[in-house]
């Protein structure tokens, strides 16, 4: 019989021998609480608002706004949700662990492995962009050479300790919310004319509704605009995960839920306004050298280029580290409950998923291998077939909240420290929001939205009927092994 990741604070063996877990003790609490509030804030911030922003912006214009509030919105709502649960249900397993009680285990197993998936595909897409930077730097290590580098460094760090995953995210996210407010607060005096040496007549206000209007390309454009940005927010759920393996879980979810607002409507709003305020949104040096970049050059900051590198390096790294943490310990969970092999949920005496880590990074070696043999074919289709996972994601976790609700209330409802608006229509309207996105991308040829919605649907239904087969077979749990399964849950929360 297998259970939900148990969460071990003082170095007792959370299994028997022959047991996961057995081997070391557990995932341990060793994440404080300035790496959790860290990661909460810069989780949301990934490397897409820096490199994705100007596709954005000239399709929209400053109707982009729009596109990333409506997006915002929906991660505040989806973020709500989840920390509902995880406030009750503190797991490293996250909204996997909690599909797979509210809904079965078949849906614990598909979006686990899903999840899994797509964080495997980016470590190879974020070593390869990184990659790109440090050869201009230093061209004597050629791209591969510098991927390899990036990839190893991040893979030792994580089988050291949790602790110090958490340290070098600490001051990756550090550097990217110290980057953006000081370009928050640099622009929004330039565009107020407070900022000396800016030409007055480029910067200001102006530029929202000037050049075609603050919709150049009518309303439609808001939608295109929504699935080139929704992808950039993937990672706010990286908290909740991390949460498990803090001293206080429950604190830790319930401050980054909370805190999830501001930290969307500053980093993400906050920024692309000054953007689009600083320069005309059809200037051509946003597509040429990129929004943020090309805002830079405007404000006449010397080397805008090399600072923004260094920045988008940061992100690139940021994404690394937190991929591979959340890769593995989603392996560790789905190793806990049975749905992957046992090794992935040993750990080693500093509470460390080492088999689960191996594995997560032997498979984004592989990605990266494939990206450089074959970039147009099968490192294509991986990234395609992992691109709307974030939607799918958001989706199950809209639908667990909605079971989830009337079982903690059913059990422990003093657990409910966090809770949905509105619920059960607000989560509804969520749920029916991100479908509509999903077929909207089936009308989008032009930026690839059709084949990314379609070869996502075809992983995720092979993912699907090997969870259903496995279960019929046999080789998985099925709803007799619920008690255990939910025993296993109090037994983690009251750790927590």
């Amino acid at each position: 019989m297998t259970s939900q990741p148990t969460l071990n604070k003082t170095g007792n063996d959370p299994g028997g021998p022959g047991e996961p877990g057995a081997e070391g003790s557990g995932l341990q609490a060793g994440l404080k609480n300035r790496h959790l509030s860290m990661i909460a804030i810069g989780g949301v911030i990934g490397a897409g608002l820096f490199v994705g922003s100007s596709s954005g912006i000239a399709t929209a214009g400053p109707g982009i706004l729009l596109s990333y509030a409506l997006v915002g919105t929906l991660v505040v709502l989806v973020m709500r949700m989840l920390g509902e649960m995880s406030a009750a249900n503190p797991t490293s397993g996250s909204f996997s662990a909690h599909a797979d009680r509210a809904l079965g285990p078949w849906a614990g197993f598909s979006i686990g492995w899903l999840y899994w998936f797509f964080w495997v595909v980016v470590l190879a897409v974020e070593a390869t962009a990184g990659a790109v930077i440090l050869e201009s730097w230093i061209p004597a290590v050629p791209q591969w050479g510098w991927a390899l580098i990036v990839m190893l460094v991040l893979t030792a760090t994580n089988l050291v300790s949790v602790g110090s995953y958490g340290e070098f995210e600490f001051w990756f996210a550090g550097i990217k919310v110290v980057a953006i407010a000081a370009f928050i607060v640099i622009g929004g005096l330039a565009v107020f004319g407070l900022l000396p040496g800016v030409d007055s007549e480029q910067a200001g206000l102006g530029n929202l509704t000037g050049h075609g209007g603050f919709l150049p390309h009518g309303a439609g454009a808001i939608l295109t605009g929504v699935l080139l940005v929704v992808f950039s927010f993937m990672g706010s759920e990286i908290a909740t995960l991390a949460a498990g393996e803090s001293e206080n879980p429950r604190q830790a979810v319930t401050k980054a839920t909370n805190s999830i607002i501001w930290r969307v409507a500053v980093f993400y709003l906050g920024s692309i306004a000054v953007v689009v305020c600083l320069l005309p949104w059809d200037s051509k040096s946003i597509t040429e050298d990129g929004s943020y970049v090309a805002a830079l050059d405007s404000l006449g900051i010397a080397h805008a280029g090399q600072i923004m590198n260094f920045i988008v390096l940061t992100s690139v790294l940021s994404c690394l580290n937190s991929g591979l943490y959340t890769a593995s310990r989603m392996a560790f969970s789905l190793g806990r409950r049975g749905d992957a092999p046992k090794a992935f949920a040993r750990t080693t005496s500093n509470g460390v998923p080492r088999t689960a880590i191996l594995a997560s990074v032997a498979f984004g070696f592989v990605a990266v291998f494939f990206n450089y043999k074959f970039p147009d074919s099968v490192f294509l289709f991986l990234v395609n077939s992992s691109g709307a996972v974030a939607l799918f994601v958001w989706l199950v976790i809209c639908f667990s909240q909605l079971r989830m609700r009337k079982i903690i209330k059913a059990e422990a409802p003093e657990k409910l420290v966090v809770k949905m608006w509105l619920y059960p229509y607000l989560t509804w309207a969520t749920a029916a929001l991100i479908v509509f996105v999903l077929g909207y991308m089936l009308t989008d040829t032009e930026h690839d939205g059709r084949r990314t919605i379609l070869l996502s649907l075809l992983v995720a239904a092979v993912v699907l009927v090997i969870a259903v087969v496995r279960q019929k077979a046999g080789g998985g749990r099925s709803a007799a092994d619920a008690p255990q399964v939910r025993d296993a849950e109090r037994s983690e929360v009251s750790a927590g």
